[in-house]
C-alpha cells in the first residue's frame, strides 16, 4: 500500500505516533488510508449538505475496510461572485483546488481518494487532481437543487437574473422581483438547470468517474446519501483492483463526454474544463473536435436555461445513463471504456431506458440533428469562440449588426440597463479573458439583462470572457486569441459590422485585412497593476481555446 510509506517499519515510528495522536488504533493503521476530499463550506448553497454526504462516504469506506481521513477543498459560489471583482477569483480556483489536493494526497500518501464536490470549479478542479495523481479515486457530488416555483411555474437562478432585467424594463414590480428573490432557489444543491456545476457532475458520470445518479439525484433526496455510502464502499473495490483515473479517463472517454455534452446541451464552460482535465491525463483534447462530434450528435435535452425542464426532471426521466442509452441507437458512444463501477460503459447503461420522451427526446425526434454547443471561427476568432447553440432562438442563429464595444463587463451592464442597447446590436465585451481579466469572468449579468429587457431575440453578445451555464441567447464566449494578447477582438471599433452564422460556425468582423493591419499598428497592450494570486495566474494561464490551463513560461 502507498500508505506504508507513513505507517510501516521502524523508521515510520514517528509517523505512527502522530496517527496515535489522531486516535487511530493499531488495527486502523493496518488498513488502507482513504483521503476524503470534502468541499464543504458555509458560503455555497451547493455545499450546505456536503457534511452529510461526507459522513455517509466515510461510513461506506469504513464498512468496506478502509480508514477515511477527511480534508477540505475550497469553492467559490459563482452566483455570489457574479457581476463584480469577485468573479475574477472563480475560474482561478480550479487550479488552486487541483494543486492543494495534489499536495495533501502526496504529502500523506493516501491509498485512494473520494472526491466530494459540487458547483462550478471544484468539480473540474478535483477531476484535474484525480487525473494528475492517478491513484484509485471516485466522485460523489452533493447533487442539484430542486427548481423554485414562481407564479405556478418552475424557475431557476437564470430566471432570477433575468427578473432584474425585467424589473429595469418596468415589466415586473418591486413585489414581483422580491417573490423571485425568495422562491427561485428553494433548497440546497447546485442550481437547478443544466448550468456548469450540473453539466460537470453529469459529465463526471459519462467519463466514468462517478456512479449512476451522480449528476442528477437531487441534493435533498435520501437517495443521495445512499449513493455516497455506495461510493465510499466502491473506492475500496477500485483500490483492490487497482483501477485508476487514467485507466478510466482515456481519449475514448473524453470523446464520450463530448458526445453526451452535445446531447444534453451542457454549459459552454465544459469547453474549458474538459480540455483542462484531459491535459492533466496527458491527452490533448482539441476543442475543434466539438464541431465534428456535434455534426452527427442529436441534441436530446432542453434543460433550463434552454428550455422548461430541470435536473429533477432529467433524474426522473432516467438520468444521464438514459441519455447515453439513447445515443447507442446511433452507435455514438464507445461502450468498452472502464468506469468506477468496475464495469464498462456498455454494461452500466444496459437497460437504462428513457422514461419521459418530453424531457429526453428519442434520437428519432431530437430538438436538432446537431449538438448543443458549437465552436465558431473567423477573422474575429481565429482560434475559436464557443456558443450554446441549443439556447439560441432561431432568429438569432444568423445575425448581422453593429458592434457596441465595452472594455469591461460593468460598462456593458450599465449601457444595457440604461436602455442604450438597441435591437440588432452586437455587444462586445473585451479584456475579460484568462489573462486580460484576469480570470475570465462569467457574463451572466449582461446576458440576463439583455433577455430581461426583451432583447434576447435581437441582440448578440461576444466576449473573450466566458458565460455562466445559466446564460442563454446568442452569447459567444471564449473568443481566442483574447484582447489582452492582441487578438482581433481588441481591434473592433464602435459601429463595425459583425456577422454571426452559427449553423456555419462562422464569426466575422466586416473589416478588411488592410484596415485591421493599420489598427494593429496603433494597438497597445493594456497595462494592469496586479498583485497576489491573480498576478501569478495571469503570467501562467494559456488561452481559452486551450482550456485556460497553466503553463510555465518558456525559457
Amino acid at each position: 500500500m502507498r500508505s506504508d510509506a507513513v505507517k510501516t517499519g521502524v523508521q515510520q515510528a514517528p509517523h505512527r505516533s502522530l496517527f496515535h495522536a489522531l486516535g487511530l488504533t493499531e488495527e486502523e493503521m493496518r488498513r488502507p488510508l482513504i483521503g476524503i476530499v470534502n468541499s464543504y463550506n458555509e458560503v455555497v448553497p451547493g455545499h450546505m449538505n456536503l457534511d452529510k454526504i461526507t459522513e455517509a462516504v466515510k461510513l461506506g469506506v469504513a464498512m468496506a475496510g478502509g480508514v477515511p481521513r477527511e480534508f477540505p477543498a475550497i469553492a467559490v459560489c459563482d452566483g455570489i461572485a457574479m457581476g463584480h471583482q469577485g468573479m475574477k477569483y472563480s475560474l482561478v480556483t480550479r487550479d488552486l483546488i487541483a494543486d492543494s489536493t495534489e499536495c495533501m494526497a502526496m504529502a500523506h500518501q493516501f491509498d485512494a481518494l473520494v472526491m466530494i464536490p459540487n458547483c462550478d470549479k471544484n468539480v473540474p478542479g478535483l477531476l484535474m487532481a484525480a487525473a494528475r495523481l492517478n491513484i484509485p479515486t471516485i466522485f460523489v457530488s452533493g447533487g442539484p437543487m430542486l427548481a423554485g416555483k414562481v407564479g405556478g411555474k418552475k424557475r431557476s437562478l437564470s430566471s432570477m437574473f433575468e427578473a432584474v432585467g425585467e424589473h429595469a424594463a418596468g415589466k415586473i414590480s418591486d413585489e414581483e422581483l422580491c417573490e423571485y428573490e425568495n422562491k427561485t432557489c428553494p433548497t440546497c444543491g447546485s442550481c437547478s438547470g443544466m448550468y456548469t456545476a450540473n453539466s460537470m457532475n453529469c459529465l463526471t458520470e459519462v467519463l466514468g468517474m462517478g456512479l449512476k445518479g451522480n449528476g442528477t439525484i437531487p441534493a435533498v433526496y435520501s437517495e443521495r446519501i445512499r449513493l455516497a455510502k455506495q461510493a465510499g464502499m466502491q473506492v475500496m473495490e477500485l483500490l483492490k483492483r487497482n483501477i485508476r483515473p487514467r485507466d478510466i479517463m482515456t481519449k475514448e472517454a473524453f470523446l464520450n463526454a463530448l458526445t453526451v455534452d452535445m446531447a444534453l446541451g451542457c454549459s459552454t464552460n465544459s469547453m474549458l474544463h474538459l480540455p483542462a482535465i484531459a491535459h492533466e491525463a496527458g491527452i490533448e483534447l482539441d476543442v475543434d473536435l466539438a464541431n465534428e462530434i456535434s455534426s452527427h450528435t442529436p441534441n436530446l435535452c432542453h434543460l433550463a436555461p434552454a428550455g422548461p425542464t430541470y435536473m429533477e426532471d432529467l433524474n426522473e426521466a432516467g438520468g444521464v445513463y438514459a441519455v447515453m442509452n439513447e445515443l447507442t441507437k446511433k452507435n455514438l458512444l464507445n461502450l468498452d471504456c472502464m468506469t468506477v463501477t468496475g464495469k464498462t460503459v456498455g454494461e452500466n447503461i444496459k437497460g437504462c431506458v428513457n422514461m419521459n420522451p418530453e424531457v429526453i427526446r428519442p434520437v428519432e425526434n431530437p430538438y436538432s440533428q446537431t449538438g448543443g454547443l458549437a465552436i465558431l471561427k473567423g477573422n474575429l476568432a481565429p482560434d475559436s469562440g464557443v456558443v450554446k447553440r441549443s439556447a439560441v432562438v432561431p432568429e438569432m442563429m444568423v445575425h448581422e449588426g453593429p458592434a457596441r464595444v465595452f472594455e469591461c463587463e460593468e460598462d456593458a451592464i450599465a449601457a444595457i440597463l440604461g436602455g442604450k442597447i438597441q435591437a440588432g446590436d452586437v455587444v462586445v465585451i473585451r479584456y475579460e479573458g484568462p489573462k486580460g481579466g484576469p480570470g475570465m469572468r462569467e457574463m451572466l449579468n449582461p446576458t440576463s439583462a439583455i433577455a430581461g429587457m426583451g432583447l434576447g431575440s435581437s441582440v448578440a453578445l461576444i466576449t473573450d470572457g466566458r458565460f455562466s451555464g445559466a446564460s442563454r441567447g446568442a452569447s459567444i464566449g471564449h473568443v481566442s486569441p483574447e484582447a489582452a494578447v492582441g487578438g482581433p477582438i481588441a481591434l473592433v471599433e464602435e459601429g463595425d459590422i459583425i456577422r454571426i452564422n452559427i449553423p456555419e460556425c462562422r464569426l466575422e468582423l466586416a473589416v478588411s485585412d488592410e484596415e485591421l493591419q493599420e489598427r494593429r499598428k496603433k494597438w497597445q497592450p493594456r497595462k494592469q497593476e496586479l498583485h497576489g494570486y491573480l498576478a501569478r495566474y495571469a503570467s501562467l494561464v494559456t488561452s481559452g481555446n486551450r482550456g485556460a490551463v497553466l503553463e510555465l513560461p518558456k525559457q
